[in-house]
């Protein structure tokens, strides 16, 4: 059964999430270091692992089954997700694919660098309307897709 796994600390589309899913009456878990508001009438499971740095995404690597939904902004975890045959979403609404990871892993290391040189770098923009809307319309292409070959 197709599941929707959310690396859900600082996730800021978890409400696009649970609306989606609602509509295709898809599963969703959510996974963080701390407990977080699950709505009571959907179909969500809240799962707080251990304290640590990467607690969660290994949860979820360790989890995800092939053609469940992970949505999640953390490249490492993205390719990770992709090597179990699962759909990544980020949460600017950006597929992940085996074509696009190594750029975007790449990338992350550059960036990575650069800091660790004392090279001053912007954060991660924050999500734009566009960015929510191009989330939504591609989680419910997904989960629209799933639903039609169930």
């Amino acid at each position: 059964m197709l599941r929707v796994l959310v690396d859900a600390d600082a996730c800021p589309v978890k409400d696009e999430v649970y609306s989606v899913a609602a509509r295709y009456g898809v599963a969703v878990t959510l996974v963080a270091n701390s407990k977080l508001h699950v709505p009571a009438r959907l179909r969500v499971e809240m799962v707080v692992v251990a304290e640590g740095l990467d607690a969660a995404d290994d949860w979820i690597a360790e989890n995800v089954r092939a053609g469940d939904v992970v949505v999640t902004a953390d490249i490492p975890l993205a390719s990770r997700c992709l090597a179990s045959s699962a759909r990544v979403l980020g949460t600017n609404g950006r597929a992940f694919s085996e074509d696009s990871i190594g750029g975007a892993l790449a990338m992350r290391d550059l960036k990575t660098r650069l800091r660790d040189a004392g090279i001053q770098s912007r954060g991660p923009s924050a999500i734009s309307a566009k960015d929510r809307s191009r989330f939504l319309q591609k989680l419910d292409e997904w989960l629209q897709h799933a639903a039609r070959e169930r």
